[in-house]
């Protein structure tokens, strides 16, 4: 299979999804704009959409494929399946567990993660009702997560890629239709939520079953890979997703901030997912198993041709995105949510945000790309002692900034914090000799640099003022960035096909 291509295709499904994360968030944007009930909503959706992340796609998925990987390729399909049916026991039950004190203990939770609410007992309250129809979906995203961990060391990348659009359909329908029913009308998003987990869950089952590998009910204590798993995922928590705490650290800074502070994070956050997602997260689908089966052959030439392939496309795609999202943010944010509820001020406020957060967007996904080079040999340690340095690192840099510029110098936190991580992952991965960089890097860069520089004339002048674009009509809005993000992609790779870059140059193989 090629990678390339298995890229293309993760990357298509994860635009689509991004696209309809719009959709619903423009929707959400006009028709509850950004005040007390969004930010109630979006810190109980913060809540297990970061345990989601910790234990599910984060620590899970990394302890999970490499050992899945192993017995996969040494130990034969009967030993493979009952490390699935035991690992999937265990976690159902965990995650059961988890849920309920989600549910029971919610006003603590939503205390320790928003302690500023505590001064509107209406916003506090709505909060704590929206997290306890929202932490059942931990328990069934999670099993999600390990139908996608199975799909994709078989290759079938795209059934866990196309998931994600099923959340968002669910959003839509309730914002569309399902809002003027509840009272408050925001619970409609909540109970959305509640559905989205159990849909895409029912999505990938079918798919399980047609490779043999549809878990079953099968608990034992004695299954030493089961244990390995587990053994792994806790320190892991801290070297896959240090950018996620770092985030529910700030919600609690923000809730201290002026009301919409947190709305303002979050729509520079979803911004920001865009080009994470399209790349960052599809580089770390298609790279853990391949690098995990490397792992297992000892093949430790591939496995360092596979790092430097996606640290190339990681380099070529992410600066200019970054660069892009820095210098149009006002532009972006006009045309996709000023409407409504969601004015002028609220474009200005979240822009800041945006330009914080673009600064690190490289840091984001060199992270995705590097810490998986220490999963694949089940190296949990490494990433877990830079994940905690950086931690403290980024917490250091939110008490110095947030004085200064508020809400943005958060996003700055993160955005520094993630470069700083991803850093010290790159010298690590050197001093172990696991990466070992393949000729031309001084020209590669220089040639990158020379477009980089070329996209940002070309968005510079094709811009115009920031108050044209608050003042601007919807479809004039839609039609100028429209033209100016098309210029902006047809220079940038005309600059690198003019300096020699050819698609064919990154194709690569899968490892068998």
């Amino acid at each position: 299979m090629n990678l390339l291509k298995s890229l293309a295709t993760i990357s298509s499904l994860t635009l689509a999804s991004r696209i309809l994360a719009f959709v619903r968030d423009v929707l959400i944007a006009r028709i509850f704009g950004a005040g007390m009930a969004t930010d109630a909503f979006f810190v109980a959706f913060k809540l297990p959409n970061l345990l989601r992340r910790l234990f599910a796609e984060g620590a899970f998925s990394q302890a999970f494929v490499p050992i899945f990987g192993e017995y996969k390729h040494r130990r034969g399909h009967e030993e493979t399946q009952l490390l699935v049916d035991h690992v999937t026991t265990m976690l159902a039950i965990i995650l059961f567990v988890v849920t309920l004190i989600g549910i029971i203990a919610a006003p603590i939770l939503v205390y320790i993660s928003a302690p500023g609410f505590l001064k509107d007992t209406v916003k506090f309250d709505l909060t704590v009702q929206l997290l306890r129809i929202t932490s059942p979906y931990i328990f069934f995203i999670s099993l999600v997560a390990v139908a996608a961990g199975i799909l994709n060391t078989y290759n079938k990348f795209w059934v866990p890629a196309f998931a994600p659009v099923l959340l968002n359909l669910c959003f839509i329908s309730a914002a569309l239709w399902l809002a003027p029913y509840f009272d408050p009308p925001i619970l409609a998003l909540a109970w959305a939520v509640f559905v989205a987990g159990i849909v895409q869950l029912a999505f990938q089952l079918p798919f399980l079953k047609k490779i043999g590998m549809l878990p079953t009910i099968r608990f034992s204590l004695k299954d030493e890979g089961m244990w390995r798993v587990i053994r792994q995922m806790g320190p892991a928590v801290f070297g896959v997703s240090i950018a996620q705490i770092s985030l529910i650290i700030n919600t609690i800074f923000a809730s201290f901030l002026v009301a919409g502070s947190v709305s303002w994070l979050y729509y520079a956050d979803r911004l920001m997912e865009f080009p994470s997602g399209i790349l960052g997260v599809a580089l770390d689908t298609i790279l853990l198993p391949s690098l995990s089966k490397c792992h297992a052959s000892n093949n430790t030439a591939e496995y360092s041709r596979l790092l430097d392939w996606g640290l190339r496309l990681t380099i070529m795609l992410t600066l200019p995105a970054a660069l892009a999202l820095g210098m149009i943010a006002v532009p972006l944010l006009a045309t996709f949510f000023q409407r409504g509820a969601f004015v002028a001020h609220d474009v200005l406020m979240t822009s800041y945000a945006l330009i914080g957060y673009s600064v690190g967007l490289i840091g984001m996904i060199l992270v995705k790309i590097l810490a998986p080079g220490f999963y694949a040999k089940q190296d949990i340690r490494t990433p877990v002692k830079i994940g905690i340095v950086t931690l403290l690192a980024t917490q250091a840099m939110n008490a110095l900034f947030i004085g200064w510029i508020q809400h943005a110098g958060l996003a700055l936190s993160i955005g520094l914090g993630a470069c700083l991580n991803s850093a010290i992952l790159f010298y690590y991965l050197r001093k172990h000799g696991i990466y070992q960089p393949e000729p031309g890097w001084a020209m590669f860069f220089i040639k990158v640099g020379v477009a980089v520089a070329a996209l940002a004339l070309t968005l510079w002048f094709g811009m115009g003022s920031e108050q044209s674009w608050l003042t601007g009509s919807g479809w004039s809005r839609i039609l100028r960035l429209s033209m100016l993000v098309a210029g902006g992609v047809a220079v940038y790779f005309a600059v690198l096909a003019a300096l020699g870059f050819r698609p064919q140059d990154f194709s690569r193989r899968a490892v068998n």
